[in-house]
């Protein structure tokens, strides 16, 4: 299992969840009055979750749950779970970004649930904004492999190929690149720190994510032209001692891998 979490969510419909969602807002709206607005992430939750309680409803504050491949393993923390059907993530920050949208679409698709909610206490007013998962799950492990342009070796992309094969694509890019890094090996080995030179010149140390001692990836989740990001991969390459820079895009139906070379 690629994901596992205590908890075996019964999945909610669209109207079902703004049923619940409108009961729990008002215990949201409650708390930020009681509390205003200046008060940290951890003592909004806490209030939160103990008037849900004290309505009846079930809660479980900071559910552990552990994204799996392999010998890698990536912990997350859902902020709120209410009734083990609606997840809430909780911020205490001056706007929501999409950062923070994705940051919950990662744990819906991961679960295999539909819809969750973000919830801020920062602004003046309660900020909310409602994350819809429109992909099928199986649609998701149903994508093409494009690599015309790969010179970096089977054992690599096959590597990244299975692990998105096993979570599905629409992720956080950082989660594939973390579970890649540990399975190529030690971060020492592929997480090195390369000089950058112009023109003789000496610029400063560089982190790059290694295949090999001449080459480096980096993998992005564009979901159309990425041509521009790798004329900017190319003059990155050209001012480190290394030879290749391995490209890898993941959209929702595709993977396309690229070796851009020095020359």
């Amino acid at each position: 299992m690629p994901f596992h979490c205590p908890i075996h969510f019964q999945p909610l419909s669209k109207d079902e969840f703004g049923k619940l969602d409108f009961e729990v807002m008002s215990h949201a709206f409650a708390c930020h009055t009681a509390l205003g607005r200046l008060a940290d992430e951890q003592i909004y939750k806490g209030d939160f979750s103990s008037r849900l309680n004290q309505a009846g409803f079930q809660t479980q504050v900071e559910v552990p749950a552990t994204a799996s491949f392999r010998t890698f393993a990536k912990s997350y923390s859902l902020d709120l779970v209410v009734n083990e059907r609606a997840v809430y993530e909780l911020k205490a920050v001056p706007r929501l970004v999409e950062h923070h949208a994705g940051q919950l679409m990662n744990y819906l698709l991961l679960l295999g649930l539909e819809r969750g909610k973000l919830i801020n206490f920062r602004p003046d007013s309660v900020e909310t904004r409602f994350v819809n998962v429109a992909i099928d799950p199986k649609a998701r492990r149903k994508f093409t492999v494009s690599d015309a342009g790969w010179t970096g070796g089977a054992t690599f992309r096959d590597l990244v190929s299975d692990i998105v094969r096993d979570w599905g694509t629409g992720l956080e890019v950082s989660l594939y690149e973390q579970a890649v890094i540990q399975q190529l090996g030690v971060e020492e080995v592929v997480g090195t720190i390369l000089p950058m030179t112009r023109d003789g010149r000496f610029l400063g140390n560089q982190r790059f994510h290694l295949t090999d001692s001449s080459s480096a990836f980096r993998i992005t989740a564009f979901p159309d032209d990425f041509s521009l990001y790798r004329r900017h991969l190319k003059r990155l390459l050209i001012h480190s001692p290394l030879s290749v820079m391995h490209h890898v895009n993941i959209t929702i139906d595709q993977i396309t891998f690229t070796s851009i070379t020095r020359f």
